[in-house]
């Protein structure tokens, strides 16, 4: 049951050949060119990162993974289409759906790209792309807004469309104070609007949490909902390596024998704003609290971005269903039927988030401005159910491996003299040794390595904490026809 696909062999040469470099939608050595030629300031383990960031260990595979996906954009022809105002085919995740079937295409492309992941690279470029296309499809709610700049948001979305940019984002706050009177500190830890010139802002402060931070051409900055103070609302795009901006990393999860992290690691980075200078013709919205909250929560952002998010998901699952079944297959447990049981937990929930997916696309709608909208609360519900039922996943293909996942010698282990011993002794049903710790090696990455545990931690709060994501289905989720239907037995 795995579909894990590996690297592409020299697909970029031959699509370089082809002339498709000069292309809109760009290959994986456009990406590493840009990537490299940024020298963003990024630091890690106490250290400016100088050189190639293409061959840094931290950054490497993922590097490599991402650029894989620039190929196979070229690969596949639903992965681009024909931008109406160039003609040139552009990527897929920038098209704003004005039909079902735009929709549906989408969610193919998305699909095919976390195919090649396993749903392990949650900012793949896909993601930000969306959250683009979701600003600029709401322009509408930005109307009569001061300190607002709409045009200047379209014209930024269509210039990242025709050259296909990368972005990392962040919009977290530091945890230094989380109460309700945070608001009171006289320290602000936050980034913030220090000034304002002829040049454009000036900001100050830090942000969490900026995944694949310096490794791409752009970082997209705002605020969500619920921020008190004007000098912190804010949404504009500035180069990765702008000047006073600073990505500090945590420690890499890439170590010998990761079949997953060493591949689909994204860092993840402390964003520092130190005065740095937003140009205004990047500035969208700024000192409107009003205005960022009616992009996020009115606009088109919400069900736009859990579109996506759902769409990688479901892969995801499958995945880690596939891992689950091929632990079964390899000790040859299928017989239990607590193991069953387990299967069919998996099975469940793999299969309800693909409804809850299909739903939201069957009962979408265009709004007066053509586009058209996946149903949010099917959506939500996937989303909210996912941050509980992909940690159980993990417990079940830990449960499955059992001691195995613990008994995996190295790959020098099985080129020394220990060789012939452990391809007996580990073997597993009508399978050597080394196979079976291949698979075991793998599920032990994907569900208790350093990397798979921060997977397990990104997916508990992916689109917010748990509590308040329920809070939000209760909400949007009508209940006047289950009430209606409960009186007319009562009458």
């Amino acid at each position: 049951m795995l579909t894990f696909s590996g690297f592409p062999n020299n697909i970029g040469y031959e699509l370089s050949k082809m002339g498709c470099e000069d292309m809109p939608a760009i290959i994986g050595d456009e990406y590493l060119r840009r990537v490299n030629a940024l020298k963003s300031n990024v630091w890690y383990d106490g250290q400016k990162i100088t050189g190639k960031i293409s061959e840094h260990p931290a950054f490497a595979g993922m590097i490599k993974s991402q650029a894989a996906l620039y190929d196979l954009q070229h690969q596949n022809k639903n992965m681009t289409f024909k931008c109406e105002k160039t003609g040139a085919d552009v990527g897929v995740s920038y098209l704003i759906p004005r039909s079902k079937e735009d929709l549906q295409k989408r969610r193919d492309m998305i699909q095919e790209w976390a195919s090649f992941n396993g749903g392990l690279m949650g900012r793949s470029p896909d993601y930000m792309n969306t959250v683009l296309a979701s600003f600029a499809a709401s322009l509408e709610v930005l109307k009569g807004e001061k300190k607002t700049f709409p045009k200047r948001l379209k014209t930024f979305y269509e210039y990242a469309r025709e050259n296909d940019l990368s972005f990392t984002h962040t919009f977290i706050s530091p945890q230094s104070n989380r109460s309700k009177l945070s608001v009171l500190d006289e320290e602000v830890t936050n980034a913030r609007i220090i000034d304002k010139s002829d040049k454009g802002l000036v900001i100050r402060g830090a942000k969490l949490l900026a995944t694949q931070g310096g490794i791409t051409d752009e970082i997209i900055v705002y605020s969500t909902p619920g921020t008190a103070e004007e000098d912190q609302s804010y949404l504009f795009s500035i180069p990765s390596d702008t000047k006073g901006l600073k990505f500090i990393c945590r420690r890499s999860f890439v170590h010998c024998d990761t079949p997953l992290s060493s591949r689909f690691d994204e860092m993840d980075t402390i964003v520092l704003f130190d005065d740095v200078i937003v140009p205004w013709e990047r500035v969208f919205i700024y000192e409107n609290i009003r205005a960022v909250s009616s992009l996020y929560q009115d606009g088109k952002f919400i069900p736009f971005t859990l579109h996506q998010i759902v769409s990688r998901q479901v892969i995801k699952a499958e995945f880690a269903l596939g891992v689950a079944q091929s632990i079964i297959e390899m000790i040859n447990i299928g017989e239990y039927e607590h193991v069953q049981g387990k299967m069919a937990e998996m099975i469940r929930g793999v299969e309800s988030i693909k409804a809850l997916l299909f739903k939201a696309e069957e009962t979408g709608r265009l709004d007066e401005s053509g586009v058209y909208i996946p149903d949010s609360i099917p959506l939500y519900v996937a989303v909210n159910e996912f941050q509980t039922f992909y940690p159980r996943c993990m417990e079940i293909v830990q449960q499955l491996g059992a001691s195995g996942m613990v008994t995996l010698p190295s790959e020098r282990d099985f080129s020394s003299e220990l060789d012939d011993d452990l391809h007996f002794y580990l073997k597993g049903y009508e399978k050597d040794g080394k196979e079976k710790v291949e698979l075991f090696r793998l599920a032990w990455d994907l569900s208790m390595s350093e990397f798979g545990s921060r997977q397990t931690l990104y997916e508990r709060f992916f689109f917010g904490d748990p509590v308040r994501l329920a809070q939000s289905v209760y909400k949007a989720c009508s209940t006047e026809s289950a009430v209606r239907r409960v009186s007319r037995f009562l009458e």
